[in-house]
């Protein structure tokens, strides 16, 4: 049987924070991640990546690691990482072993995304027997990092079994320019976080692509864009799915984290204008809408930004509504492919 052609144009991927729901628990997260992994892999979705996040009810993927393997396991061809792995909570060599375990598991299909941030709190941080100013080590933390997985010299004493000599690809994740240079002066790919911050992508692109050297890893740069994607049959659906991830967002804000919440009518019942004007700033990249409007989106985000990859965030609160989301997007995806390929004149 002849191979199916891979679509013109950039990937998509999905970022996955294993939601749990307002009257559910995380045994049911993560069986939806690995449903929702294994519907994204039949809709050609590149990679499926989980985020690390402590001392938050309604996201269940702080054990990144153990997630990523129980997706890769329910699933054979799709790349399956961490988006991201927050480096300043660990040291590098427990994080080569995890990863080096993981590619031993599941050979050519691990990404290991590193963020600088804490993903918590500082209580937690504290709980988690860290310091701030682990932060401010992160560009040697990660140099150190790559030390580990490169094959071990006669004498080294400290190697990471398994991980020494393993191909696992890693990431700088960013949502300002400190990732973006980092990223470029290591010839690594560079993944920006619009889908919650905004503010600084298009100098963060420019910063990555203007300090990039080429590295063992990387000939050129390699930009993955992040952003929400919600889609439904309708405008006025997909808006109304998105409320959930709206009022768990505001949770946060807020201080109050907690699980996903259903989704309601109208955000402005429960939101101020002020807060609603930060929702609609947070969120100015999101393709939330029908078909039609998603495309129209997420062409508007790939010209803005000639990314090389697109990764899609979509918190709903209804499973079956999720996979819908994403089939729609891989629908528009198969489009926009369509519409490259025709010849010109």
């Amino acid at each position: 049987m002849r191979d199916v052609a891979e679509p013109a144009g950039p990937a998509f991927s999905v970022l996955d924070l294993s939601p749990v729901t307002l009257g559910s628990d995380a045994a049911q997260a993560f069986a939806n991640s690995r449903d929702l992994a294994q519907h994204a892999e039949r809709l050609g979705y590149k990679r499926y990546w989980l985020a690390e996040h402590h001392n938050m009810p309604g996201i269940a993927s702080a054990a990144t690691s153990l997630v990523i393997s129980h997706v890769a396991a329910g699933t054979s061809t799709i790349r399956v990482g961490a988006g991201g792995i927050m480096l300043p909570n660990h040291p590098p060599l427990v994080i080569a072993e995890q990863f080096g375990t993981l590619a031993s598991l599941y050979p050519g299909r691990i990404d290991l995304g590193l963020g600088r941030a804490p993903g918590t709190d500082q209580p937690t941080i504290r709980a988690l027997r860290r310091y701030a100013e682990a932060a401010d080590r992160f560009p040697q933390d990660v140099v150190e990092l790559q030390a580990y997985f490169r094959a071990a010299l006669p004498g080294q004493a400290v190697r990471a079994v398994p991980g020494a000599g393993l191909d696992v690809p890693i990431w700088i994740l960013g949502s300002s320019v400190f990732g973006a240079q980092l990223a470029g002066l290591l010839g690594l790919p560079f993944a920006f976080a619009a889908h919650f911050a905004p503010d600084l992508l298009m100098e963060a692109l420019h910063v990555y692509r203007s300090h990039f050297r080429p590295s063992e890893a990387l000939e050129a740069p390699h930009v993955l864009v992040c952003i929400g994607v919600i889609a439904a049959e309708t405008d006025a659906e997909a808006r109304r799915l998105a409320t959930s991830q709206q009022q768990q967002f505001l949770s946060l804000r807020r201080g109050t984290p907690g699980l996903m919440p259903p989704p309601v009518d109208d955000i402005a019942q429960i939101a101020s204008p002020s807060e609603i004007a930060g929702l609609e700033h947070t969120f100015q990249y999101a393709a939330v809408g029908g078909p039609e409007t998603v495309r129209a989106k997420i062409e508007q985000v790939l010209r803005l930004t000639q990314a090389d990859e697109l990764m899609a965030a979509g918190q709903v609160f209804d499973h079956a509504a999720r996979v819908r989301s994403y089939e729609i997007l891989a629908e528009v995806r198969r489009s926009l492919a369509a519409n490259r390929a025709e010849p010109v004149g």
